[in-house]
């Protein structure tokens, strides 16, 4: 018999991940509340909306009240570059306190993979520090680590896309050798849905991946089949992560705020150490390729 999740919060409701998994929650019969910034921001049926923002405490005790488990899914890349990790921090912060207060008993993180060295980029030692303020709650956080998430709208996918259908031959850094494991968006979700029936994972932290392990190079190439595209990709030892945010920057729809963490943290390596998640929450992972046709399709839908 599953627990009663009660009113299930969702912070980042109108993003990448957010809507869909409120979408998800709400046709499994979840009582979800959507914490958004914005009072005419739209929120779907059958859902209660919470105004309020991570970095504006008094706004927050409103918005947990009565809430058994939360979802955790903001980051403050979008705000701009210039200190995003203290805004981060902030929101986390402010967060467990408010959680503390409304006696939250769950929360469901979902931040990145990678290594936990010294030498992670900004934008991972960012999420990796969320993680750990998360944790100090009295709340159980359960902490989903994932790498590239394949899906229209998010940014990876975005960049990935334009790139190859922008630019037939492209001269690139070393970054595109590093190995990654992208994931389906919709595979997300699943893990992100099952946390909350399965309360085994509660306190825990997992890496979720895709069945694929391919490097950024392989990632396009295989994009380029999938459109059927010629793609001719070099890689030069010259080019810094500032430079090719730049160049990603003047391809892409990809706003540079954004661009620039990511390319950084594609240094590091970002594959699947531990599996344990996949015993606790067994479905069948959609292969790379298929994600990108499932994003393509979700795309053309949407226009």
């Amino acid at each position: 018999m599953e627990p009663d999740t009660g009113t299930v919060l969702v912070t980042g409701a109108t993003g990448f991940i957010g809507k869909r998994l409120v979408r998800e929650l709400v046709s499994e019969g979840h009582r979800v509340r959507c914490l958004v910034r914005r009072p005419d921001a739209p929120v779907p049926v059958g859902t209660e909306r919470a105004v309020g923002d991570l970095l504006e405490p008094a706004t927050l005790a409103t918005a947990l009240a009565g809430v058994d488990t939360a979802y955790y899914l903001v980051h403050s890349m979008a705000g701009g570059r210039a200190g995003f990790e203290r805004r981060d921090r902030q929101a986390a912060e402010n967060f467990v306190a408010a959680g503390n207060r409304s006696g939250l008993r769950r929360a469901i993180y979902l931040g990145g993979l990678g290594e936990t060295g010294d030498d992670l980029s900004e934008h991972l030692a960012s999420r990796l520090e969320v993680a750990t303020i998360l944790r100090s709650g009295n709340f159980k956080t359960t902490f989903l680590r994932a790498a590239v998430i394949v899906g229209a709208g998010g940014a990876s996918f975005e960049m990935v896309k334009s790139l190859v259908e922008r630019l037939p031959v492209m001269i690139t850094p070393r970054w595109v050798s590093t190995r990654c494991q992208p994931i389906a968006v919709g595979d997300v979700i699943r893990y992100l849905t099952g946390c909350l029936r399965e309360e085994r994972t509660a306190g825990e932290t997992y890496d979720i991946g895709g069945p694929d392990i391919l490097t950024y190079r392989e990632m396009m190439e295989h994009f380029a089949q999938v459109e059927k595209r010629f793609t001719m990709i070099l890689s030069v030892p010259v080019l810094t992560p500032k430079l090719s945010s730049y160049w990603v920057g003047l391809v892409t729809s990809v706003r540079p705020s954004i661009a620039m963490p990511l390319i950084e943290g594609l240094k590091n390596e970002v594959i699947c150490r531990d599996n344990r998640i996949r015993d606790l929450i067994p479905f069948e992972l959609t292969p790379y390729d298929e994600a990108i046709k499932i994003a393509l399709a979700e795309e053309k839908e949407s226009v």
